[in-house]
């Protein structure tokens, strides 16, 4: 089945790229004569003539041969640079929607340019998405020349801007950015006081770099703004010392395959008999069973230049997938913290969530995405399922003539290493470039060590020396040159091979593990090949990999022992490889599953996300609070008249004590009604009579103060409030998600009693905000003084470190998490 959906969408791919060729072939190549033959200001005019013809009711479908053909005639003249066909191809993909597929050095960066301004000629705004700041700078600087000499102006969003800057770039027609900021931008938006603090547009066009980088590997991670906590950090300094006297298999079990680890009943008595508690589980120790499982978890699990880095006594997370370290991104729920005391840096403290967003829901908020890369059909189908998005092969522009070698794979780690080692020393005496992709700076360091053993000059480039990489990668492809590379992705450099090198094959790629990701080694062996370059890709693999010994199975372990082989040997055996294949496939089902749960768990906090940032939008842009809070009251009246006088009793069983107490809490003044007035009264002249005195009490201190006033009292209150209920939604939130699962036992579905009890937290929570809305309008004490400048909220505002002002202590705080 679904080997026939493959087929189909394969061949409706193959259909339309050819239809792109013929536009191409028919209606863009024909136009490139006549324009070489204009002047510079008549090319740069077409950008005024398409923008006419758009307001003028033409599409963009109908301008776009046109389009593509100044842009090309752009880029000549200014880049030096002429699209080929395939790269207009490519952008036609862009254009519509969708992930363009191509290989490494075919001019990725180039391609965007054509669809980015042919939807910025809308004039809503075309951001183009990469993965780090280098990047965004360089191509925004770069491609920006094309864009400015046809008219166009081009922001940049990077970390450290301030508001003014921001601002500029948001409305520039073409934006380059970072995720992170874009993600980060948003949710900052939708915290300010005002609606000129605000920096982003509608989202309106997105063109994403390494699109499976972004949309696929950190969709798990969601972005998520902090506040300060109030905890104490102490313990987790006392629980990291005392972790390490545990033992594996004892006192914990470690489950590999999900990346969990469990103290048994003999570890949790330890436990309690160092911390001197008699009940670790009981609920005035629930803080320190969470310090303690969180420090389990970064004793065990968390292994230092694998998966943080610890730089000037600080913890920095390192990408998993490209081997970057990630400035200002924290784990969450503790993690970090447990870390940091694990290696005996600073212990900041815990955080509160002001706002929080997954990749998914926030490129999904475009009204159109698109992206490319050279590695994303391995993941189609979720890109299908989650984002629409199709994936179109583009054909290279010249054959490709690397050679992939088969897999070299071996007893032992040791044995491995000693072989890649040989194969370098055998390519590097012939003075033909290596890049050597291994999964992890630990990895990357060890090798490094066996190479100037044997006087190899090689360069490392891991996150340890993330300054660097730019330079080194344009340097890999240079006669005798040896590069080692941790999570070797498309790093946006091309390797261009030095003079005499093509004679010597190639630059040579040698993996020294599978990635859990397919497409993780197709970026690596995709490093070769460029523009028809010779080149050549092998694996070099153990039986003591993690991922053979996690996910292949006992039986190749057992059945090599059999065979007796020596660790030097290499072994040649097609179960092994149909071995990796079929664990880097469940591996990678698996890690679909963990993401899907992210975005189901965080579809529904979206929705709710939504409703309360159109609420908060409403009351920046102005409309009028007055008549909203009347009808509050109006609510408020009948919920209590609801509870205290329900229609289904008897008079004589309604709580009118209880009901005056309730509205005297709210709105009435003490005595200003009794139960002596009411008791004869029917249920609807009760209604009407509170719903009377709460109107005049409420025009009565509208006159007191002034009009004015009490619109932006009204304002400054529904704000507050509503910002203030929703973090302490999100905290309940979590605290539901994390406690959630235990229902399967009770063979109940998770997700469909998150989405109900969700549901209700939520409902809960406007009431909550009703309420508390009327309580401060209604008794709010109002003092004029002179006017104060207050901060303005821009000005805390630092590229993607969140800060958040709190009215009592009046401190910016930030802090940024990252779920794992």
């Amino acid at each position: 089945m679904f080997k026939f959906i493959e087929r189909l969408f394969n061949g409706s791919n193959e259909r339309e790229i050819k239809k792109m060729r013929r536009v191409v072939e028919e209606q863009i190549n024909p136009l490139e004569a006549s324009l070489k033959n204009l002047s510079d200001a008549s090319l740069a005019h077409k950008t005024v003539e398409f923008k006419n013809r758009l307001a003028n009711g033409e599409t963009l479908d109908d301008i776009l041969p046109e389009a593509f053909a100044v842009v090309r005639e752009a880029s000549r003249r200014v880049l030096g640079m002429r699209q080929y066909d395939v790269q207009l191809i490519g952008g036609m993909v862009l254009h519509s929607g969708n992930i363009a597929e191509m290989c490494t050095g075919e001019g990725k960066t180039l391609v965007a340019v054509a669809p980015v301004y042919l939807n910025a000629l809308e004039g809503k705004g075309a951001h183009v998405i990469t993965v780090n700041d280098y990047l965004a700078k360089r191509d925004s600087e770069w491609m920006g020349q094309v864009y400015k000499f046809l008219g166009l102006s081009v922001g940049l969003i990077v970390h450290d801007l301030d508001f003014n800057q921001r601002k500029i770039a948001y409305n520039s027609d073409v934006t380059y950015g970072t995720n992170n900021e874009f993600g980060f931008d948003y949710l900052r938006d939708n915290m300010v006081t005002r609606l000129d603090q605000m920096v982003q547009r509608p989202l309106h066009y997105c063109l994403i770099d390494e699109v499976d980088s972004i949309l696929i590997d950190e969709a798990r991670t969601p972005l998520i703004i902090s506040g300060p906590g109030q905890k104490s950090t102490d313990m987790y300094y006392t629980v990291a010392k005392l972790v390490p006297k545990l033992e594996k298999d004892v006192d914990y079990t470690i489950d590999e395959k999900q990346k969990t680890v469990a103290p048994t009943e003999a570890g949790v008595a330890k436990m309690e008999k160092l911390l001197h508690v008699d009940n670790l589980y009981d609920t005035k120790n629930l803080e320190l069973n969470h310090i303690f499982n969180q420090a389990l978890r970064a004793e065990t699990m968390m292994k230092r230049d694998r998966d943080y880095v610890v730089k000037d006594g600080e913890v920095i997370i390192v990408d998993e997938f490209t081997g970057r370290m990630m400035y200002g991104r924290r784990y969450s729920d503790g993690l970090h913290q447990a870390i940091e005391a694990k290696e005996g840096c600073k212990v900041e403290r815990e955080s509160q969530t002001l706002a929080t967003i997954t990749f998914q829901n926030y490129f999904r908020m475009y009204d159109k995405l698109a992206g490319m890369t050279g590695t994303a059909k391995t993941e189609e189908q979720e890109f299908i399922k989650i984002y629409g998005l199709e994936v179109f092969q583009i054909p290279t522009n010249k054959p490709i003539r690397r050679v992939d070698l088969p897999d070299a794979i071996y007893k032992t780690k040791r044995g491995k290493i000693r072989a890649v080692v040989r194969e370098v020393k055998r390519r590097h005496a012939t003075g033909q470039p290596i890049l050597i992709g291994t999964t992890s700076i630990e990895q990357s360091e060890e090798l490094s060590h066996y190479l100037k053993k044997e006087g190899i000059v090689h360069n490392v480039l891991n996150a340890k020396y993330h300054e660097k990489e730019a330079m080194i990668v344009a340097q890999a492809g240079q006669k005798g040159q040896v590069t080692i590379a941790t999570n070797m992705a498309g790093r946006g450099t091309d390797i261009v091979l030095g003079d005499g090198v093509a004679e010597l094959g190639g630059l040579a790629i040698i993996g020294t593990e599978r990635h859990e990701s397919r497409r993780i080694d197709n970026q690596l062996r995709g490093r070769a090949g460029r523009q028809g370059d010779p080149g050549s890709s092998q694996f070099f693999l153990s039986l003591d990999d993690d991922l053979l010994r996690i996910f292949g199975g006992d039986n190749i372990k057992k059945f090599m022992e059999k065979m007796g082989l020596d660790e030097d040997e290499e072994i040649k055996s097609k179960m092994v490889s149909n071995a990796i294949r079929k664990a880097q496939q469940r591996v990678e089902n698996r890690n679909f599953e963990t993401r899907k749960y992210v975005l189901e768990y965080d579809d529904v906090m979206n929705q709710q996300r939504q409703v309360l940032y159109e609420q908060r939008r409403r009351i920046l842009e102005g409309e009028d609070m007055k008549d909203q809070i009347i009808r509050m009251v109006d609510e408020l009246i009948n919920h209590a008249m609801n509870t205290y006088a329900d229609e289904k009793l008897y008079p004589e069983e309604w709580d009118l004590a209880g009901l005056i107490k309730y509205c005297e809490k709210y709105f009435l003044v003490p005595g200003e009604i009794t139960v002596e007035q009411i008791e004869d009264m029917s249920r609807e002249e009760i209604q009407k009579l509170l719903v009377k005195t709460a109107h005049d009490t409420y025009e009565s201190r509208e006159k007191s103060i002034g009009s004015e006033l009490m619109r932006e009292l009204e304002k400054a209150v529904m704000l507050k409030v509503v910002d203030a209920k929703w973090m302490e939604h999100l905290d309940n939130m979590d605290m539901l998600k994390e406690g959630i699962n235990l229902r399967s036992y009770g063979q109940r579905n998770p997700i469909v009693e998150y989405k109900v009890e969700a549901f209700d937290m939520f409902e809960e929570m406007e009431h909550i905000i009703m309420e508390t809305i009327i309580l401060y309008m209604y008794h709010i004490q109002i003092r004029v003084t002179e006017p104060v400048q207050a901060p303005a909220t821009e000005d805390h505002l630092k590229g993607s470190t969140a800060h958040y002002v709190d009215d009592n202590t009046n401190e910016s705080v930030a802090e940024n998490n990252i779920d794992h």
